[in-house]
């Protein structure tokens, strides 16, 4: 739930509004993941979403699923990483300080939260909650840049290889709705078929009734049928919107 709604639909996308103890708790769940600081991450997925598939794209799905899944974290280059690529791509992560203070220690803060859990629970909570969590969300999130650019249906007319894949959607929390976050990458609800179940649009959902965020994003009636992939386009995957 630190991706998804920390990182991912909060940081990145601003499709909620929610108090400040609420966010700073999303996003250090978030940073416990160990994937990255939250400007490093939300510079990343911004970068990602400006050249969705094609050259400048991180983890570009044309380049195979191995490559979009797992080969790009291995071969990162510096640029991704350093204070001013960050800088350009996230400047309002990097205008908070105490997200600074995360995109610093996350990892030390990671390793931190492991020693607590041995001392809580010994190998058993370490090995669960720790390694096997950590390995299960990395794994996660990379089947929606990898799965989710290649299994699935197209509900929408995007520019890019994005699709709505069942099964991602259902170990992501809802992420897996790719091709309709592509489509309104600010929307708060990924799943907009009344299938598509998406548990942290539910969650978002239930918060905003007990009053705890604000202002969620949705596309309009007229957007989505302006967007939406005409049958006989269904199974490509390149297929240029309107802008």
């Amino acid at each position: 739930m630190g991706i998804t709604l920390g990182y991912h639909r909060l940081l990145t996308h601003r499709s909620f509004t929610a108090p400040r103890w609420l966010r700073y708790l999303f996003v250090t769940c978030a940073a416990l993941s160990a994937q990255a600081g939250p400007a490093s991450w939300v510079a990343i997925h911004r970068q990602h979403h400006a050249n969705s598939d094609g050259e400048n794209d991180p983890h570009d799905a044309s380049q195979g699923f191995w490559w979009c899944h797992i080969g790009w974290m291995l071969r990162i280059t510096p640029k991704h990483l350093d204070e001013a690529w960050t800088a350009r791509f996230a400047p309002d992560v990097l205008a908070v300080p105490y997200y600074r203070y995360l995109d610093r220690h996350f990892f030390f803060l990671t390793v931190l939260s492991h020693v607590v859990l041995f001392q809580l629970g010994g190998w058993s909570w370490l090995f669960w909650a720790g390694f096997v969590r950590i390995a299960a969300v990395f794994h996660a999130t990379w089947l929606v840049n990898s799965a989710a650019h290649k299994f699935g249906y197209r509900s929408y007319a995007t520019d890019d290889r994005s699709t709505n894949c069942w099964w991602v959607a259902l170990l992501t929390f809802g992420e897996g709705w790719h091709n309709n976050h592509h489509a309104f990458p600010r929307s708060a609800r990924h799943g907009l078929k009344w299938w598509e179940f998406d548990f942290s649009w539910s969650l978002l959902r239930l918060l905003e009734k007990v009053g705890l965020v604000r202002k969620l994003k949705l596309p309009t009636e007229t957007q989505k049928s302006r967007f939406e992939q005409k049958p006989q386009e269904q199974a490509g995957l390149k297929v240029s919107d309107e802008g």
